[in-house]
């Protein structure tokens, strides 16, 4: 069975001998490195092609938590226009900072590492190894100057690039401490470093959620805080108990931690006789979760799981009756959408009605594989709308209707405002896209689909990347 599957799929190789079958697939492993090694020629190619202009800002990354963007490629390397990515990250099949990251990894191998931009281009070091390495020292706190990045291409090129993560990590360490780069750290001292540092932190690791729809948190507390907490907990814990909660201990502190949480504002904090002015407003945790109905007789019948925008995870029916259950959760069922309804205004402002219809529809950003959820992006006209149009007598050709608009995160909306991408809405929901190249993708609430042309290019005819 198992032969006759593999000869109907692979087409032939159940006439090979196991010799032919290990050469054939060493054959295509070592095709596919030489293919990620001129990947990475073509992105820095790319990248060269397309330095920043007036109108296009240097690409750089965005720290999460932070207010700092960094670029996508150490000092030494040149800047790369951002917009330019988009069209890279197209044919690739892949999001606009995948593509930022090849070139990145591309360019900071080119300029910082050339040693082991060498190894990858002759074949010695696979381009995935190559690019772990550039990922460290283009993101190295403090940053690696082009001298200190050299000393590590030259330790790393000197094994052929065989390094795992903690001697990477060693060797930038060492290249930040041979070339001056950190200032002295006062608190690395034995005897009284912890004058000089407060180790206070609270961290909620939400990148990594349990089946169970959990998440770790993470806390070092001042000792009188931390016992304090410790007795709201075991008291939050005997309440539920004395309510009848038959769940263990473990769990009744995790709830009572939560019910702290619902319970205490930024108010409260600040006593009676504070600037209310000048204050964070008291907090609401909003969660949006979409579960399939039918009926039962006269009662209506939830599915057992259902999708939850913040994150796109799943989430359990039973769950969310928990979560309903505490009586200071306000709970609004909202009446089903008709996401096919054509809902319309004659003001340019999208009213909430109509955009959490463009919401609930497009689900994401519908730019081509980016997949940041609707509820963070602008919602935009997607046939722009005139402003004079009405005092000119002139109909309107952007109507702030249902068929016009969609959902773009923020970079991909100045995107399509700033450069020749454009698209269409050819049916509720389903868009289709065109890049300066004339590249076409069509996108819709399943992913995208890229609209290729009738015949597909020879691979022969394209040209190869010359080795050095």
């Amino acid at each position: 069975m198992i032969e006759t599957l593999a000869g109907r799929e692979a087409g032939g190789v159940e006439d090979l001998t196991a010799a032919d079958l290990l050469r054939a697939i060493r054959s295509r492993r070592v095709e596919e490195e030489r293919a990620a090694a001129d990947q990475l020629v073509l992105a820095a190619r790319w990248a060269d092609l397309h330095p920043p202009e007036s109108i296009h800002s240097a690409a750089a990354f965005t720290v999460p938590g932070s207010e700092h963007e960094e670029p996508i490629a150490g000092d030494g390397a040149p800047l790369v226009a951002e917009f330019c990515l988009a069209e890279l990250g197209g044919v690739l099949g892949t999001s606009t900072t995948a593509a930022k990251k090849l070139v990145g990894h591309a360019l900071e191998l080119r300029h910082r590492l050339p040693r082991l931009w060498a190894l990858v281009q002759t074949g010695r070091v696979p381009a995935w190894r190559a690019r772990l390495v550039a990922e460290t020292t283009i993101h190295a706190t403090p940053t690696l100057t082009r001298d200190a990045a050299a000393f590590v291409d030259a330790q790393v090129a000197a094994v052929a690039g065989k390094v795992g993560p903690a001697q990477l990590d060693r060797l930038v360490a060492e290249a930040i401490k041979r070339f001056d780069l950190a200032e002295a750290d006062p608190a690395a001292d034995p005897e009284d470093g912890y004058l000089s540092v407060d180790p206070r932190h609270v961290t909620i690791h939400d990148d990594d959620v349990h089946f169970a729809g959990t998440m770790r948190l993470e806390a070092q507390l001042d000792i009188a805080d931390a016992v304090d907490l410790d007795r709201a907990l075991a008291h939050g814990a005997a309440t539920l108990k004395a309510l009848g909660s038959q769940a263990p201990l473990g769990a009744r502190r995790s709830a009572a931690l939560g019910d702290l949480a619902r319970t205490q504002t930024a108010l409260d904090l600040a006593g009676l006789d504070a600037d209310r002015e000048h204050l964070p407003p008291a907090r609401e945790v909003v969660l949006h979760a979409h579960f399939d109905a039918g009926f039962s007789g006269d009662a209506t019948v939830f599915g057992p799981t259902g999708r939850m925008e913040e994150g796109q995870r799943l989430v359990l029916l039973e769950q969310v009756k928990d979560w309903c259950a505490d009586s200071r959760t306000r709970v609004t069922i909202r009446p089903v959408v008709d996401l096919n309804a054509d809902l319309h205004t004659d003001a340019y402002e999208v009213p909430d009605r109509i955009s959490e219809q463009v919401i609930l529809r497009d689900r994401t950003c519908v730019f081509p594989w980016c997949t940041r959820p609707a509820r963070g992006c602008d919602v935009d006209h997607v046939i722009e709308y005139d402003h004079d149009a009405a005092a000119e007598g002139r109909p309107q050709p952007g109507p702030t209707a249902t068929w016009n608009l969609a959902c773009l995160c923020r970079f991909h909306h100045r995107l399509k405002t700033h450069t020749a991408w454009t698209y269409r809405m050819v049916e509720p929901g389903r868009f289709e896209w065109t890049s300066p190249h004339g590249h076409r993708y069509r996108r819709d609430r399943t992913g995208t689909t890229p609209i290729d042309p009738a015949e597909p290019p020879d691979p022969t005819a394209i040209p190869r990347p010359r080795r050095p």
